[in-house]
């Protein structure tokens, strides 16, 4: 079977590129309530209108978690497709501004180092700054994670 790789390998990210990915997306009621319930979080921020109508914005918010699932899943076909061993896990997460049903994101990543693995001679540890912003440009998501990613074939074989 073929497999199609589009992410980078470890050498092939510098520190300091910035990523604006192609792929945008807009966030619709059915994907926060499936998300919302498929993960069993209640909360009626997410899913009841009459109650976000009685709160401070008024519509019911989309679930941050969903919010950063997508922020990091729309960097997977320019940056790790193919080329990630594993997440190492999130640093940081912040979400500066809502998201509500209707708002598209788009998503910037920018390499904030990288280093080789001192356990694995096959890999590399990248740390990715990936920033989700709404169709107004507002930034609504700014997350910050630690990824095993593979070395190049060639670098990896000598």
């Amino acid at each position: 079977m073929r497999r199609i790789v589009t992410g980078k390998y470890y050498e092939e990210f510098e520190v300091g590129d910035v990523v604006t990915h192609a792929v945008t997306r807009t966030v619709t009621e059915a994907d926060n309530v499936m998300f919302t319930c498929l993960t069993m979080n209640p909360q009626p921020m997410h899913l009841d209108l009459e109650f976000a109508r009685e709160h401070e914005f008024q519509l019911p918010l989309m679930n941050s978690l969903f919010t950063l699932g997508l922020v990091v899943g729309i960097a997977v076909p320019e940056l790790t497709h193919g080329t990630t061993i594993a997440n190492l896990g999130f640093e940081e997460i912040t979400f500066p501004a809502p998201v509500f049903a209707h708002d598209t994101i788009w998503v910037e990543t920018e390499t904030i180092q990288k280093r080789l693995s001192r356990s694995r001679s096959d890999s590399g540890i990248v740390t990715l700054e990936h920033r989700g912003y709404n169709q107004n440009d507002e930034l609504v998501c700014k997350a910050r994670r630690a990824a095993l990613m593979r070395l190049a074939p060639s670098a990896a074989d000598s």
